[in-house]
């Protein structure tokens, strides 16, 4: 097994064994910036812990499957923090809409693509 096959399936473990929840439904407004309006149901991983110390946040795509698709990684300079978010059952344009809304002012973020077969 490559380390990258390793890194996803660990990664599909921590998905797994974890309960998601939904606190941003698809077409609802951010808390802070109304403008924005939330593409895809965004939430967490309840029970994790990430870099900020709150939970490990994710999108949820439009496929069927809720498999992990991509992972996106940011650097916000306003926060002054970096962040995975776990995309899960993401076509390839939800990635792309993802990944330019976390390149939007103080942030920057790179799309990491799944692209060995998923076995879980």
């Amino acid at each position: 097994m490559t380390n990258s096959n390793n890194f996803w399936n660990k990664l599909d473990q921590l998905v797994t064994t974890s309960n998601i929840k939904i606190e941003r439904p698809q077409g609802s407004k951010h808390s802070i910036y109304p403008a924005f309006i939330y593409p895809l149901d965004y939430g967490y991983l309840q029970n994790t812990q990430a870099g900020d110390g709150a939970n490990i946040d994710v999108w949820l795509g439009s496929l069927a499957s809720k498999k992990i698709t991509a992972i996106i990684c940011s650097v916000d300079l306003q926060k002054r923090d970096t962040e995975i978010k776990i995309l899960l059952g993401c076509t390839s344009g939800e990635h792309q809409a993802i990944l330019n809304i976390h390149n939007t002012g103080e942030q920057s973020a790179i799309l990491l693509v799944r692209t060995e077969s998923i076995a879980i």
